[in-house]
């Protein structure tokens, strides 16, 4: 492969890698209280056993 294929695949790499990282470093955790921390899991557990049932 010529050298200017390398780069912009090299520059296409780089790209991705960091739109990821600056994805990453900007993602905030959702302050949620006690109750509604409860509800998810709940609900998550309902959702799971309802998966088991269908398959």
């Amino acid at each position: 492969m010529p050298w200017y294929a390398w780069l912009i695949l090299l520059v296409a790499l780089g790209s991705i890698v960091g739109g990821l990282m600056m994805l990453r470093d900007t993602a905030k955790k959702l302050p949620l209280t006690d109750e509604q921390l409860r509800k998810v899991h709940e609900r998550n557990a309902e959702a799971d056993a309802k998966d088991a049932q269908n398959h």
